[in-house]
């Protein structure tokens, strides 16, 4: 305060303010007024004769004077931030998500150039950093989007426009929801009906392996029962803090979970030679280093592959769950792109399966997470944020504790939640809408294994560029040849060697991908991730600007 009025008073000096007994005469409420006031803007209440007065017409002239002072109070006056980059949340900071990474929002510059005129050697920025395939031109499953409707606007349940298939189906959804509404909040653990046809939809995926409903909890898309799960599993301090085992690559959800949650990353490699094959041997190798460091108690699977694109054979799945229960880890499997599997010989088995078939030993013991989402398979409904996971094997204590993490987020998006009981109870044969929603369903995936096949051998004809099989998921992952010259010109940029090279992929040709490194890889690999989405004659054309772009690359560096 006494510092205040001290800058007060020098303020109305500066300004000559004269006014006897009322700036420099000592009266220090109306020097804190005086200056207060022109701090704001505003034309002092002061009879001092030197200070500008308000014209006729209600404005204020001021002069430069004046101007300055008001500025400089207010400089003055101003704090520091509480929020800074030295004082927000270390965790947070340590946070990276490559797939909206630096690399997108330059490309999102590079779109806002095009749309001012700005001059490109393209004419668009095609954006296969990310699997919406919505964004990518993929129509919505008709069947799914009616229900929602109805859901949503229960008016038209009257409408002969819709199949009575769906009018049942959202019926019975809006049953379960409080005043028949989607608008009002669900159960934490998300309206019941559904969860029981979550539970229905795992038992005829797996052949009549029981599911239970109680163990069934909906969220907001897969990414959110991960979170959630690996928040309730870390703790300890020091060499016993948890570590959470990942693939490498991986998709960077878990690096970024791990680094908010502040556990410690474990990584295991897979087999880049071998199809991207996960082999128990390197998770051994993993575990067994990670236990001088942390504690390892949490092993992350993903199958179908993101970013590899692998499909994992039951023999694997054994292995893994084998060692899992040898070692006492909890195992996370995230299996959202169960729908997406294109190689022939390829299959999808639910680690949930797999580990019921191995026996009561195994079964009633391995504690088991499961998600699955409506964003990806033949739905690619991402914005609904639907989703569901299913934890088994749960101590009946520690249940109580997820429901009540659950809660205070109070419940998934209801929409979100009937988006996924469509994607769990889809027309049946004999329904109205069946014969519709299977053509629909198969005629995406059909164009999905077609453009995975097309990029594999469009990428290996390319010298320096080798892709292995996409068995699954909707992603390339090549690896690309980077010249000793081009490594060394991404280190006077600050950058490692994939990001220079997608950078100069985006700048050069507008098609934006996202540089290996952001998922993980070996040391002295790059590689990136691409997006199969596209149709197919777009994804010809981006195939064969990056097959050029490469050529060039090369040739530039060599």
């Amino acid at each position: 305060m006494h510092r205040f009025v001290s800058v007060a008073k020098q303020t109305a000096a500066s300004l000559g303010c004269e006014g006897p007994g009322v700036c420099r005469g000592g009266r220090k409420a109306m020097a804190l007024r005086c200056a207060a006031s022109l701090a704001a803007g505003r034309q002092p209440r002061c009879p001092c004769p030197r200070l500008p007065r308000p014209a006729r017409a209600g404005t204020v002239r001021w002069s430069s004077a004046a101007k300055a002072s008001a500025v400089k109070i207010n400089e003055k006056a101003s704090r520091e931030k509480i929020l800074t980059l030295e004082s927000m949340n270390p965790q947070v900071k340590a946070v990276e998500y490559a797939v909206r990474g630096p690399i997108v929002l330059k490309a999102g510059e590079i779109e806002k150039e095009l749309r001012k005129g700005i001059k490109k050697p393209f004419t668009e920025v095609i954006k296969a950093n990310i699997g919406d395939a919505h964004a990518m031109g993929q129509r919505p499953i008709t069947f799914l989007r009616q229900v929602v409707a109805l859901c949503t606007y229960p008016n038209l349940l009257d409408s002969p426009s819709f199949p009575e298939d769906a009018k049942k189906r959202a019926r019975r959804i809006l049953q379960g929801c409080g005043g028949n509404s989607l608008g009002s909040y669900s159960a934490s653990q998300g309206i019941n009906c559904i969860r029981e046809d979550v539970a229905s939809y795992i038992e005829r995926r797996d052949g009549g392996v029981p599911a239970d409903p109680d163990n069934i909890y909906l969220t907001t898309g897969a990414s959110d029962g991960i979170a959630t799960i690996l928040k309730i599993l870390v703790s300890g301090g020091g060499k016993s803090r948890t570590g959470v085992m990942i693939p490498i690559p991986q998709y960077p959800l878990y690096s970024a979970a791990i680094s908010e949650l502040d556990a410690i990353q474990v990584n295991y490699y897979l087999d880049e030679e071998n199809c991207w094959a996960l082999d128990v041997n390197e998770l051994r190798r993993s575990l067994n280093e990670a236990k001088a460091y942390c504690n390892p108690k949490v092993l992350c699977i993903i199958n179908p592959g993101n970013p590899t694109g692998q499909v994992q054979n039951r023999k694997c799945i054994e292995d893994v769950i084998h060692f899992a229960w040898e070692e006492k880890l909890f195992l996370l499997a995230d299996e959202v792109y169960q729908d997406n599997v294109y190689s022939e010989g390829c299959q999808f088995h639910s680690f949930k399966k797999i580990l019921y078939e191995m026996g009561p030993e195994y079964y009633n013991n391995v504690e088991l997470a499961s998600f699955h989402s409506t964003s990806k398979g033949y739905m690619g409904e991402c914005g609904y944020r639907g989703g569901y996971m299913e934890v088994i094997n749960l101590h009946p204590e520690i249940k109580g504790q997820l429901v009540k993490l659950l809660s205070v987020r109070l419940c998934p998006p209801v929409s979100g939640q009937a988006a996924m009981d469509i994607v769990v109870n889809p027309p049946i044969p004999g329904e109205e809408s069946y014969s519709q929603f299977i053509k629909e369903k198969e005629s995406v995936l059909n164009n999905l294994a077609k453009k995975a096949k097309l990029t594999e051998d469009m990428f290996n004809k390319v010298p320096g560029i080798h892709c292995n099989p996409l068995q699954g998921a909707m992603y390339a992952f090549p690896r690309i040849f980077i010249p000793s010259k081009a490594i060394e010109e991404a280190k006077t940029h600050k950058m490692a060697p994939d990001m220079f090279y997608c950078m100069k992929l985006l700048e050069e040709t507008g098609i934006c991908v996202v540089p290996g490194s952001g998922f993980g890889q070996r040391e002295g690999t790059y590689h990136f991730r691409m997006t199969i989405l596209p149709p197919v004659e777009k994804l010809k054309i981006l195939l064969e600007k990056v097959k050029d772009f490469h050529i060039k690359f090369l040739e530039k560096y060599a």
